[in-house]
C-alpha cells in the first residue's frame, strides 16, 4: 500500500486548493471532512476519490488514497484534521419543483448550512442561491449543513432574471420583511411559491422586494428588532410545511 507523506506532492497540492472557491470551480469538484460528510456524499455517488489515514479501512468501491496525518492536516480547514476526507464531483441541478427558497445576497456560510437542513427537514424542493450569497460548497456550510447538501437541490441564479420567469410560470413569490406585510400564519399560498430570504445585515434588496406579489413577517415581541437569518428561515419553513402540507 503507498502511503502519500510529502506536503509538496501533487495530489496534496491539489486537494489543499479545493478549500479555495476558484479551485472548486475551475475542477468542478469540492472536498468533504470526516466520517459522517464522507458516507452521506458515498450515497449520491458523487465521490470521486477517499483520502484516509494510513491506518483507516474503508471498504468501499472507490480510489483510495493513504496519506498520514501530516498531509490530513495540510488539506484540512477544522482545527483536529479527521481521519478521512472525500473529493466528490459538484452536484448536478434537477427540476426546481414547485416550493422554492431563494437566498438573496446571504453572507454567512453556518446561516446557509443551517438553512439547508431546515429546508430538507421541511420538503422544500428547491433553493436557489442568488448572486453574491456565500458558496454552498463552501467547507463550513457543508458541516453546518450536516451532509444535508447531499439532499436537496440547489441552483445559482441571478434573482433578478429569475424572479421574473417565476412569476410567468405562476409562481407565487413572497418576501420576508421585519416591519410590514402579512403574518406568516394568515399567508395563502399557492400550490406553486417561491420565499426570499435575505442578507443578515440588510434584508431583501428593495430591487428584489419590488418583484414580489407580497410580503410575509413573523409575529414576535417587540423588544426583539429581528431575528438571525437562519432561525427565521426555519421558523417559516416549518409553519408552511405544518400548516400547508400537513406534517
Amino acid at each position: 500500500m503507498e502511503i502519500i507523506t510529502s506536503l509538496s506532492n501533487e495530489k496534496v497540492i491539489n486537494w489543499s486548493k479545493l478549500n479555495q472557491k476558484k479551485y472548486r470551480d475551475l475542477s468542478n469538484t469540492f472536498i468533504v471532512e470526516g466520517e459522517h460528510l464522507v458516507m452521506e456524499a458515498l450515497k449520491t455517488g458523487c465521490v470521486v476519490e477517499l483520502i484516509c489515514d494510513e491506518d483507516k479501512i474503508m471498504p468501499v468501491n472507490v480510489p483510495i488514497h493513504y496519506v498520514t496525518k501530516p498531509v490530513l492536516e495540510k488539506i484540512s480547514n477544522l482545527p483536529s484534521a479527521p481521519d478521512i476526507m472525500a473529493v466528490c464531483n459538484k452536484l448536478p441541478e434537477k427540476e426546481i419543483g414547485c416550493r422554492l427558497l431563494l437566498i438573496d445576497e446571504l453572507q454567512d456560510p453556518g446561516n446557509l448550512g443551517t438553512i439547508i437542513r431546515s429546508a430538507v427537514a421541511f420538503n422544500i424542493d428547491t433553493i436557489v442561491l442568488g448572486k453574491n450569497s456565500v458558496d454552498q460548497y463552501n467547507e463550513k456550510v457543508i458541516r453546518a449543513s450536516e451532509g444535508m447538501l447531499f439532499h436537496i437541490n440547489i441552483v445559482n441564479r441571478d434573482l433578478m432574471e429569475f424572479i421574473p420567469l417565476l412569476k410567468t410560470e405562476g409562481y407565487q413569490v413572497l418576501g420576508t420583511n421585519v416591519t410590514h406585510g402579512t403574518a406568516l400564519r394568515d399567508i395563502r399560498l399557492r400550490s406553486k411559491f417561491a420565499f426570499i430570504i435575505g442578507n443578515e445585515g440588510n434584508g431583501v434588496k428593495e430591487d428584489i422586494l419590488d418583484l414580489c406579489d407580497d410580503y410575509i413577517y413573523i409575529p414576535m415581541n417587540e423588544a426583539c428588532e429581528s431575528l438571525n437569518a437562519g432561525v427565521a428561515s426555519g421558523i417559516i419553513l416549518y409553519e408552511i410545511n405544518n400548516h400547508y402540507f400537513g406534517s
